[in-house]
């Protein structure tokens, strides 16, 4: 489907007569950052003065106000579907009490559009300004506690209060869909998303999540983890500025067990966007650190991917083509990870010295990070995940037209569908639900289900005419798998798109069904022996009448077929 952008026209006074393009963070006393309209306004200044610079208009979010894309293209190709140029997408202000991003990349853009930082001509560079525009509005001084800065920033929540680092595969977000829009226009190779971290104190500025390797496919993957990451390591080690992986170790300090891999899952921005084959890094800033200095660590992050995309941009491109043949009808996909123990490295890691001393405010022990104590040791690293759960890929998804608010996500994403032309009866793998846990407090606006397990069974069915067919031979095949795979642990499933079926609709008077059902049992002994082996066997459900009743139901044609019957099906074999 085309989608058509048309250049945003903002009626925003400039920063300066005289083409000042110095950022408002430039100006300021380097512990300030840009507001929503400054932002607006720096933008629309390069734009005004820049063949290079355009800035284009999307979806209104939450907020109401329009979410932007600014792009730097001096060939002006971007819009061209059959360019040959890498995309390098970046997303600022997702967390807007985080604005590190915002501010660097305006500098990145200034930089390259005057001349500061040499055009390349490889590399197509798109942003976001700022995507959590309701948050970025809700300026405050407070909400970031642990923060050292700016003085005044956004808050997390978005205008709705949803954290959009938590939305991008259920989209109940009007910021979410304009992600999509804009995403699917850019089509990035790689996706940069800027944050600011909490947790651990370290010696580190810059910290740093790489798509996780293992769920983005052996060739890009690997090019990822082998090629990629380690010459930017070591370009920005060249700038002065040492960084290590984003250090996911809570509750304790880091060199006690050491620390894992995050795992981006297609909840968050890059294990979304890995699902359709881009390379994506989050930048995390230290929140002890003081903001001058994450600005210019995030803005070094920046150029040192830009010029890796440059010299290499043709064979990026390449690996990722590699990488969407891997996915391919037959092959097995894992829906489930878990770290692997038995691989682990030992990362050379900046620290402070940690202990416990006696809170002043509790009865108890707090942590201290005693930086008058650095270290440099090495410590345990687990970068590796292994599959624990995985399916077959099929030929095509089968989605009864009814579940609108499925079918629309994925046609939004950019999915390619066919619609059955007449009734027809299809044999198809079909499952049913066999167990769930839901959580018992609210997470962005649901009771996400987890540890979710299926039946599988081959049946026949009637589909109707304007039913959709989803292939999986297409670019969105991942997308498809995470989405569609009840087991996977952010697919729609997971996340209620389907908690109709989890009701019971229909069903009897015990009193009148007693009758019922002893007429069954003598008309199906193989029934009866069942029931009685089942009492002979389960002391609670042969002291339970209820449940010796609610069985003979079920195992009975007038248990109606929609209970945990899923409404996703799955043709193995298209011929």
């Amino acid at each position: 489907m085309k989608k058509i952008f048309f250049a945003l026209l903002i009626s925003l006074p400039v920063l300066s007569q005289k083409n000042d393009f110095r950022t408002p963070f430039e100006k300021g006393n380097g512990n300030q950052c840009a507001t929503y309209e400054e932002t607006l306004a720096f933008y629309a200044e390069l734009g005004a003065n820049f063949e290079t610079i355009s800035i284009n208009d999307g979806r209104p979010t939450d907020s109401g106000e329009l979410l932007q894309l600014v792009v730097f293209d001096p060939d002006k190709l971007f819009f061209d579907p059959e360019h040959k140029k890498t995309v390098i997408l970046i997303n600022n202000g997702i967390h807007a009490g985080e604005p590190d991003g915002v501010d660097a990349t305006m500098l990145l853009f200034r930089d390259l559009a005057t001349g500061k930082i040499k055009a390349p001509k490889n590399v197509i560079l798109a942003t976001i300004p700022i995507y959590n525009i309701g948050g970025y509005l809700n300026r405050n001084a407070t909400t970031r506690v642990n923060q050292d800065g700016p003085e005044q920033y956004g808050f997390r929540g978005n205008a709705r209060n949803y954290d959009l680092n938590r939305d991008f595969i259920k989209a109940d977000a009007a910021n979410t869909w304009g992600f999509h829009q804009f995403y699917h226009l850019a089509d990035p190779e790689i996706v940069i998303d800027n944050h600011v971290s909490n947790g651990a104190d370290y010696q580190y500025v810059l910290t740093y999540i790489m798509t996780n390797h293992n769920r983005l496919g052996k060739s890009l993957g690997d090019y990822l983890n082998v090629t990629m990451m380690p010459e930017l390591v070591s370009d920005l080690k060249k700038k002065k500025t040492e960084m290590t992986p984003y250090v996911n170790a809570w509750g304790q300090t880091p060199d006690k067990s050491g620390f894992a891999q995050f795992d981006d899952s297609p909840r968050y921005a890059t294990g979304y966007t890995s699902l359709f084959h881009s390379i994506g890094f989050v930048v995390e800033t230290h929140m002890l650190k003081n903001y001058d200095k994450r600005v210019r660590a995030t803005y070094d992050f920046m150029v040192s991917t830009l010029g890796f995309a440059e010299k290499n941009s043709k064979l990026i491109r390449q690996k990722r083509l590699e990488n969407q043949k891997e996915f391919v009808p037959g092959a097995q996909y894992s829906v489930s990870w878990a770290i692997d123990s038995a691989k682990v490295e030992k990362l050379e890691f900046l620290g402070y010295e940690g202990i416990y001393k006696k809170s002043e405010v509790t009865t108890g022990n707090r942590l201290f990070y005693d930086r008058k104590k650095p270290y440099k040791k090495p410590i345990p690293f687990y970068k590796e995940y292994k599959p624990v759960k995985q399916v077959a890929i099929p030929e095509y998804y089968v989605i009864p037209k009814g579940w609108w608010n499925a079918t629309r996500l994925l046609l939004a994403n950019g999915i390619e569908a066919e619609r059955i032309e007449n009734d027809t009866v299809i044999e198809v793998e079909s499952y049913r639900i066999a167990d769930y846990k839901t959580r018992g407090s609210a997470y962005e606006g649901h009771y996400p289900h987890y540890n979710t397990k299926v039946v599988a069974t081959k049946i026949k069915m009637n589909f109707r005419a304007g039913d959709y067919l989803f292939p999986t031979r297409q670019k969105g095949v991942k997308y498809l798998l995470e989405t569609l795979e009840p087991e996977a642990g952010d697919s729609f499933f997971n996340w209620n798109f389907f908690d109709t079926i989890l009701q019971q609709k229909e069903g009897y008077s015990d009193y009148v069904f007693e009758d019922l059902a002893a007429e069954i049992l003598r008309e199906n002994p193989e029934l009866q022996a069942e029931l009685d082996a089942r009492r002979n066997s389960d002391a609670d459900f042969a002291r339970n009448p209820e449940a010796q009743l609610d069985w003979v139901y079920k195992h009975s044609v007038h248990y109606e077929k929609a209970h945990l019957h899923y409404p996703v099906y799955r043709i193995l074999n298209a011929r």
